[in-house]
């Protein structure tokens, strides 16, 4: 698993945790059972603080995609995919309409908008 932070994104840096780890999820590369870094091993290879990590994880088990086990640590749950993924997309849809209502309001075109984003997805 590898996690990108961006310290200037959008995202906090618990959120950008927690999205890359239910892609990771979601993609397969985390497998239901498979044990995940320690809170602290996470934060540490991160660079970022405990609190951080330890809330990313907390959202995760709410979420019922990783479990804890007292004494041993975090596992990933058995999930149904196809849920997770539909889930997925339902909360990238909002977050998309969100940034679509910003770019009409700072007067954007639809097509400067479709440029944009093809001019992103080729970096």
């Amino acid at each position: 698993m590898n996690i990108i932070i961006r310290p200037n994104g959008t995202l906090s840096i618990y959120e950008q945790i927690t999205n890359q780890m239910k892609n990771a999820i979601i993609m397969g590369e985390l497998a239901a059972g498979e044990a995940l870094p320690s809170i602290r091993a996470l934060a540490a290879s991160l660079g970022v603080s405990v609190i951080t990590t330890k809330k990313a994880y907390e959202i995760l088990e709410n979420e019922k995609l990783i479990r804890s086990v007292p004494g041993k640590g975090f596992y990933v749950s058995e999930y149904n995919s196809d849920y997770l993924k539909e889930k997925h997309y339902i909360e990238l849809e909002k977050r998309m309409a969100e940034l679509l209502e910003d770019c009409t309001k700072a007067g954007m075109k639809k097509e400067e908008i479709i440029d944009m984003v093809d001019a992103l997805m080729n970096d």
